[in-house]
């Protein structure tokens, strides 16, 4: 915890000591572990002086942070209306496949997570899936393999 503690204590130098900079301390401890490690929350409440209950009502309230370790490569498959009329569903079940998850798991080798959304609002691109920041428009089942290929997965 040594490590992830000085990386803790850039992220608040870099937006101050004080309980405004919640989020955004969370968010690079999201981006840099790939989840909110609970010894991390402990630990961003003492320094900013937020009640531990705050914190976690923070992190769990934005759909952004998880508690529980996340992929390398997060996978959201959109499920709204237009892209579920497209195919979504057996996209979702490609992905589900390949990886040999389910929705809301991460695999073991802690490279990818899975899951789905309502909507990403941009219905007239789906079906769509979200790779960590990158959209990819019109998916089709046989681009699910090149998708995972590109990310390390055989």
């Amino acid at each position: 915890m040594e490590r992830e503690t000085a990386k803790i204590d850039e992220f608040i130098a870099r937006y101050g000591l004080h309980q405004g900079a919640l989020i955004q301390v969370l968010q690079d401890i999201q981006g840099e572990f790939h989840y909110l490690p609970r010894e991390a929350l402990e630990y961003v409440s003492e320094k900013l002086g937020t009640p531990l209950a705050v914190a976690y009502n923070v992190a769990t309230f934005y759909n952004v942070f998880s508690l529980q370790p996340k992929g390398q490569n997060h996978i959201c498959v959109c499920m709204g209306t237009a892209c579920h009329v497209r195919g979504a569903q057996s996209i979702l079940d490609k992905f589900r496949r390949e990886l040999k998850i389910e929705v809301g798991e991460t695999t073991d080798d802690l490279k990818y997570s899975l899951d789905k959304v309502a909507c990403v609002g941009a219905c007239a691109l789906g079906p769509i899936v979200v790779e960590n920041e990158t959209y990819h428009a019109h998916m089709k089942l046989d681009k699910v393999g090149k998708l995972l290929k590109r990310g390390g997965r055989k």
